[in-house]
């Protein structure tokens, strides 16, 4: 990647999140291969978990780790800084950690002042300390810009209008101000998860995310997005906010910075690789739902038992459930000894969804994920338990790209004779080739480097152009 002018400082200092941390550390790289210094900000666990700085890259990369101190670590687990390591109801207690942070990145940005940093969803308060230590700010969102769309009700910036969604009713449907046709929104059982928030049912703390706040104090905005997948929704976010919309691009497999790829001769994916060899090509369901979720037995068996009845082969990469007594269904494993592989451990999930025997990648729909399998041309099949996964899915579902597992709307939960007929859809049905069609297409685009690096380029000449002026 050709260096850019006028070398920069980005700091970088994402939600406590493995899945936020890893785009931003994605990002640092590509911004680096250009001549740019970054400093990324996360917790000491955090950082340790990140995978080695290319070695080229090291002199212009720097990871700080700021400790979570004694006070702001009420009721965490012991050495927990990230959602991988906690429970849903101890987000609460995350999100006090995380603001505790603010005094120490305040200390950091004054004794090393960046000329930009770019900041996440949870962190409202930080362009006010940014703008006071004149450092410039752009919120970076790892999902599309739709979230914001739909999630934040602008009252602010629309006045009188946003008052028409006041009931979880609303939710159901686009809010008013979307002047386009869209079949987003959330489902009854999604809606009431929203609106009962996230709380510790045994102390009844409960988070608060000031979403408007986070958004509307930045300079500009930018997301793991791309015009080619929601031009639309860009588009209406400058228009309500007025501020400059600067995608990144979706940072596809083929645009990220890697050190030496030592897989290749790795034996367990030699082993993978040996079994999906042997099946035809575009014939495989690959399935993984990412390092967090973790499936209840109801839907861990429906799950099973969808796979078995659709009779297609597949690769499953299964997450270790905490609750051992959660597990497959009894003869499970044997009965699809012949078609299937059930996985515990680690896989090289790239390598996988880069074969040619995969034709269908069913996930829950968290944006890493999506952009992989439609980097790869992978018809997705979805199932989403997240709100912002949900409304990846229905987008996706909306432009053909993906089929979202049918459900019980007022519980959220599915049947196997659903996953089978989804899953046959997707990858056998006649009624389905719209759904592969799309797919291959989208896959040309998300795999079109050359693209992407032109949204990187585009979003660095902005942060050039408006650069702050020196502080010495």
């Amino acid at each position: 990647m050709a260096k850019t002018d006028k070398q920069l400082h980005i700091a970088m200092f994402p939600w406590l999140a493995m899945g936020h941390i890893y785009p931003n550390f994605e990002l640092a790289k590509i911004f680096a291969q250009k001549g740019h210094s970054i400093t990324l900000i996360s917790t000491p666990r955090n950082i340790g978990r990140l995978p080695q700085v290319p070695s080229h890259l090291e002199h212009l990369i720097k990871l700080v780790s700021l400790p979570i101190l004694p006070k702001h670590r009420e009721n965490l687990p012991d050495n927990a800084e990230s959602s991988n390591d906690i429970t849903p109801n101890q987000i609460p207690y995350l999100k006090m950690a995380y603001d505790g942070l603010q005094e120490s990145l305040s200390q950091l940005l004054k004794s090393s002042p960046p000329d930009w940093i770019l900041y996440d969803f949870a962190s409202e308060w930080l362009p006010p300390l940014a703008r006071s230590l004149q450092v410039q700010c752009v919120f970076f969102g790892i999902s599309p810009a739709w979230n914001i769309c739909f999630f934040d009700t602008p009252k602010a910036q629309l006045g009188n209008a946003a008052a028409f969604r006041t009931k979880p009713e609303d939710y159901l449907r686009p809010p008013q101000w979307v002047p386009f046709h869209s079949n987003i929104g959330l489902k009854p059982y999604e809606v009431k998860k929203m609106f009962e928030g996230i709380s510790d049912k045994e102390t009844g703390n409960t988070v608060s995310f000031n979403f408007n706040k986070a958004v509307s104090d930045c300079d500009f905005f930018s997301f793991r997005s791309c015009n080619e997948l929601e031009s639309e929704w860009l588009n209406l976010l400058a228009e309500i906010y007025k501020k400059p919309v600067a995608p990144v691009g979706v940072i596809p497999p083929s645009c990220q910075v890697r050190v030496v790829d030592e897989e290749d001769n790795n034996t367990e994916w030699l082993k993978i690789k040996s079994w999906l060899d042997k099946q035809q090509p575009g014939s495989v369901v690959y399935i993984a739902f990412g390092s967090e979720l973790e499936l209840g037995q109801q839907d861990l068996t429906e799950l099973a038992l969808g796979l078995e009845l659709s009779g297609l082969p597949f690769f499953w990469a299964l997450k270790k459930q905490r609750d051992s007594s959660v597990d497959l269904p009894d003869g499970f494993q044997d009965r699809i000894s012949d078609r299937g592989v059930v996985c515990k451990d680690w896989v090289p999930q790239l390598k996988i969804l880069a074969h040619e025997s995969i034709g269908v990648y069913f996930t829950h729909c968290g944006p890493g994920s999506v952009i992989e399998g439609l980097h790869f041309g992978r018809v997705l099949v979805m199932l989403p338990y997240l709100l912002d996964q949900a409304l990846f899915a229905r987008v996706l579902e909306e432009k053909k790209l993906g089929i979202e597992i049918p459900r019980n709307e007022e519980d959220g939960s599915f049947t196997r004779n659903s996953v089978a007929k989804s899953l046959r859809l997707a990858l056998i049905d006649v009624e389905g080739s719209i759904y592969r069609e799309k797919a291959k297409k989208m896959g040309l685009l998300f795999s079109d480097k050359d693209r992407h690096e032109e949204y990187i380029n585009k979003f660095l000449e902005r942060l050039q152009n408006n650069k702050a002026p020196s502080k010495n």
